[in-house]
């Protein structure tokens, strides 16, 4: 039976290969739709929980998992064993892709990953990339190392499909996300399609690997270069006394030509800090500086600092000192209601008060336990209570990620200060609001 009628059947094995916020809904969603699913991760911790029917993350009930658990290990199973690789008859790799600290791209997870398929690659197999990276990698990584035994297209098919999940987003999910698939040879991108079409409502084949690279990079790049717009426009209307949200709101009340985007305290997540980078790193390689991309990043990332020195001032003005005060962070995670610190601007903020010699508190309702991981090493904090004590305790409290489930009628009236980077407070009595 070839690899298309297996497909078209359901009768193909799939596995994915990193169960994360993007792998663990792909496992779910195959799941659903009548496949065998063999979930692939380095962290034994994961894996152990997903064999006992546990969800490790917020968004994902742990009552799905168990659902597909209890169908056996026919239907499911988890497995920290990379030799098993050779099981599937497809294999999506979504594995991180980070930058290095000279903001370079980091292919290490997915190189690893690729050696891993290569030493056991049967004929047969489909290898999906779905990891954010530069046009050519697919190409230029990861073919050379499949391909040393087997012939793309023939005895194996190799494709992108660039992840486009958005953790905690009710409206739209893996089913109802157009799916954007490109092969290597035509060959392949018939059985890419063949498979994603059993799982999403529409696939959308391009005519390569690289311009199904670009696609991802340009719909992450387009979203930072307008959040850094709107940012710099932010700074430049406190200045002049001027509300950037009033002002975006008139805006759009224009029926076209207009989309609105909000300024925060910086770019969080897994995709929009860093995607960028990927493409201005690919185009030195053709000796072209994406400026306005490279400018973006640069007033995205300074953000943290701008937030900073807001409390300063704001503290300032009530005449106290950022050195020794006392600061309530609210909100750790990256965006409102998931539990994902990822890239948080949270983690630099705290960081950069700490710096500064402030006392840093933070509190956030989905995630009790912050580590800032290897960016910052000696960050390891445990969510406090949103108590009236420990509110009205702190000098300052700092909005950083507007959770749904805060009160903030109630931390206006206990709070001393507030420093708003979503403009949360607006309308609500009590402490003096600064937005920043």
């Amino acid at each position: 039976m070839t690899l298309r009628e297996k497909i078209d059947k359901k009768e193909a094995l799939v596995g994915v290969i990193g169960l994360g916020y993007v792998g663990l809904p792909l496992v779910l969603r195959f799941w659903e739709v009548g496949f065998a699913v063999l979930g692939f991760d380095t962290d034994r911790d994961k894996v152990d929980r997903l064999n006992r029917g546990e969800s490790y993350i917020k968004h994902i009930p742990s009552g799905r998992v168990a659902e597909m658990v209890s169908h056996g290990a026919s239907r499911f199973s988890a497995t920290h064993d990379m030799t098993r690789l050779s099981e599937p008859d497809a294999l999506l790799i979504c594995v991180p892709t980070p930058l290095t600290s000279s903001r370079e791209p980091d292919l290490t997870y997915v190189e690893n990953t690729t050696q891993d398929i290569a030493a056991v690659l049967r004929p047969g197999q489909l290898v999906s990339l779905e990891s954010t990276t530069y046009p050519g990698t697919t190409a230029e990584v990861l073919l050379p190392i499949l391909g040393e035994r087997l012939r793309v297209g023939r005895d194996f098919f190799l494709v992108f499909s660039p992840e486009r999940e958005d953790p905690g987003n009710p409206t739209f999910h893996v089913q109802n996300i157009p799916k954007a698939v490109g092969g290597i040879t035509p060959a392949c991108l018939e059985n890419g399609v063949a498979l994603y079409s059993q799982v999403v409502d529409r696939v959308v084949p391009l005519s390569s690997t690289q311009a199904a690279e670009m696609t991802k990079l340009l719909e992450n790049i387009y979203r930072a270069v307008n959040i850094a717009l709107i940012n710099e426009l932010k700074v430049l209307c406190l200045r002049m006394g001027l509300d950037i949200f009033e002002i975006i709101e008139a805006s759009r009340t224009k029926p076209f030509g207009f989309q609105a985007f909000y300024p925060g305290p910086g770019l969080g997540g897994h995709c929009i800090p860093i995607d960028p980078f990927y493409l201005t790193w690919k185009a030195r390689q053709y000796d072209l500086s994406t400026r306005f991309i490279e400018l973006a990043g640069e007033i995205n990332t300074q953000m943290p600092y701008f937030v900073v020195q807001r409390v300063a001032e704001a503290l300032n003005e009530h005449g106290q000192a950022l050195k020794g005060g006392k600061i309530l962070v609210l909100g750790a995670a990256y965006k409102k209601d998931v539990d994902d610190p990822r890239e948080s601007p949270g983690l630099k903020i705290i960081s950069l008060l700490q710096s500064k010699g402030a006392q840093v508190r933070y509190h956030d309702p989905h995630i009790p336990h912050l580590r800032g991981g290897r960016n910052f090493p000696d960050l390891d904090l445990k969510s406090v209570d949103l108590t009236a004590e420990n509110v009205s305790a702190v000098n300052c409290v700092l909005l950083v990620t507007d959770h749904s489930t805060l009160d903030y009628a109630w931390i206006a009236s206990q709070a001393r200060l507030i420093v708003d980077t979503r403009n949360a407070f607006a309308g609500q009595q009590g402490a003096p609001v600064y937005l920043a």
